[in-house]
């Protein structure tokens, strides 16, 4: 073994990755939960699944737990999706569950890997691609995250996709530089209210899916779009917010594609 045969191990594998993802079917912004969950969800129907993660992480604001205590809320009604991840929970009173965040981020990664999903870390969405004829999203501009924290001058690459998903948590990222720079698709981010976590998983779950030709929303994400409440530890309307938004996408992928879209 020398060390030249490690570099060019790791090259010619991450190339011919990278080649690869330069064109998908959906690209899914941030690995949080409602963006694994809506990734495994895709790869298990076939979709070719690229994960844009700026972190070197998955799990998104699971891994803090609540206030930093190792523990999260699951709801009942998102019971079954846990189960469909292998995730344990255990029963806390009220139609509420206690589930270790470390377990289910690894469970969430790993799931959404083995059925086929491919997630790239360190990788960070800064723009948009779009057609005009009719206003659609038709994929990420994308650098490595360290180009992005040093503001160094550098361009981008491109990954064309028939769906976009933002599930990038409160800030709603790619859904504002959709309202910001492509203003013919009519989005406007009204950014989340205060606590009301009943309310807020209930809006989340129901609401997540497409904003626009090309663009969807899942998790937070949605909440900040809305203009919906936030719901702190509680994270049984992300994971049933990431299968509705699939169900969506792939639904609208099994209709006739967008004209100039890949097929």
């Amino acid at each position: 073994m020398r060390e030249a045969d490690i570099t060019r191990a790791i090259v010619r594998a991450a190339l011919r990755d990278l080649e690869e993802l330069s064109e998908v079917d959906v690209a899914v912004v941030g690995a949080g939960p409602s963006g694994l969950t809506a990734a495994y969800y895709l790869a298990k129907e076939g979709l070719r699944v690229a994960v844009f993660e700026r972190r070197f992480s998955f799990g998104g604001g699971i891994g803090p737990g609540g206030n930093m205590l190792p523990r999260i809320v699951i709801q009942e009604e998102a019971l079954g999706v846990l189960a469909e991840f292998g995730v344990r929970s255990v029963p806390a009173g009220g139609g509420l569950y206690v589930v270790d965040p470390a377990e289910l981020i690894a469970k969430l990664a790993y799931k959404a890997v083995e059925a086929g999903a491919k997630v790239l870390l360190g990788a960070h969405v800064s723009d948009l691609i779009y057609r005009k004829e009719p206003p659609r999203i038709t994929g990420v501009v994308w650098v490595w995250s360290p180009i992005e924290i040093s503001q160094s001058h550098v361009d981008p690459i491109f990954t064309e996709s028939k769906a976009v998903i933002d599930a990038t948590g409160h800030g709603a990222e790619v859904l504002s530089i959709a309202a910001r720079k492509v203003p013919e698709l009519g989005l406007s981010v009204k950014g989340e209210r205060s606590a009301y976590a009943e309310l807020a998983e209930r809006l989340v779950a129901e609401r997540s899916g497409r904003v626009a030709a090309g663009l969807y929303v899942a998790g937070m994400a949605t909440a900040a779009y809305y203009g919906f409440p936030r719901m702190g530890p509680i994270f049984g309307g992300m994971l049933l917010s990431g299968k509705k938004v699939a169900e969506s996408v792939a639904r609208d992928l099994r209709a006739t594609p967008l004209p100039g879209q890949p097929s």
